[in-house]
């Protein structure tokens, strides 16, 4: 058998150490995320918007036991197991309650369509995909485009709160736009024939279509964003961590898989950077 000698042994165990310390240098200038400060409670806790429709941005029941499902849910799991910590999923009824919510210390990270206003309440880290937001029109309605729906006498209505009522509302000059607290309420009249037009997400929108036969949905956008991640307002270790797990998602598939298990597998994921 071959044995090094002395001089050799002592020669490879110097090498040895010099590589083991460039390790624990690069080691040391990466700093690890601050766990404590992103899931105080010991688990990421993630708020989801639950409503009648999946979407990109909004999750379902699941029927088979009730809990909410959908593209955030898994994102959410996604970004719990980066940190090696259990998901506690926080469900709210729209995104404007998720923000209001957001100095209240209920939950750690969130997903919503970028909207300015709400700035204010959260800070805003990367879009994963855009979010189109049009009309659906009740069955019978002779409205075709965006400008048919400001004509006196329509009925149209949006949820309270969100970045697509206040478009809305300021676009709308010869009617009046009516708020609902959640997308259940304003589906269901919709669907009694109560709204002529109700502004919601394209994907949305598409799976109340079809539900509903007669009901129609526009083929002109309303406006077009991205759906983001956010946290609550002045966590700025927890925004830095939020932004970099949500780039490392659409690089790595994560993101992809997310859109892909909720049924959106045509749905593209959106480019690295950015909030649209």
């Amino acid at each position: 058998m071959w044995i090094k000698s002395g001089a050799a042994r002592g020669s490879g165990l110097r090498g040895v150490l010099a590589v083991a310390a460039l390790v624990l240098g690069a080691c040391a200038s990466t700093p690890s995320a601050p766990v404590a400060e992103i899931a105080p409670t010991g688990a990421l806790r993630v708020a989801v918007a639950v409503g009648p429709s999946p979407s990109a941005f909004w999750t379902i029941r699941d029927p088979a036991n009730g809990r909410a499902a959908g593209v955030t849910v898994e994102l959410g799991k996604a970004a719990a197991a980066s940190l090696g910590v259990p998901v506690n999923i926080v469900e709210y009824r729209t995104s404007a309650e998720i923000a209001n919510d957001a100095s209240k210390g209920k939950w750690d990270i969130s997903f919503m369509p970028y909207d300015k206003e709400r700035e204010k309440f959260v800070d805003t880290g990367p879009a994963y995909v855009s979010y189109a937001t049009t009309y659906v029109v009740r069955a019978g309605s002779t409205i075709r485009t965006l400008a048919d729906v400001d004509r006196p006498g329509v009925r149209v209505g949006a949820i309270e709160g969100t970045a697509i009522s206040r478009t809305v509302a300021k676009m709308l000059k010869q009617t009046k736009l009516t708020v609902f607290p959640n997308a259940e309420e304003a589906q269901a009249q919709l669907a009694a024939g109560q709204l002529d037009a109700l502004a919601q997400g394209r994907d949305a929108l598409g799976d109340f279509a079809r539900k509903h036969p007669g009901t129609r949905v526009l083929e002109e956008d309303i406006q077009s964003t991205g759906v983001v991640v956010v946290v609550p307002k002045d966590r700025p270790a927890t925004r830095a961590w939020a932004a970099q797990f949500m780039e490392d998602a659409k690089r790595d598939g994560r993101a992809r898989r997310a859109l892909d298990s909720a049924g959106f597998k045509d749905t593209p994921v959106a480019a690295a950077g950015g909030r649209s």
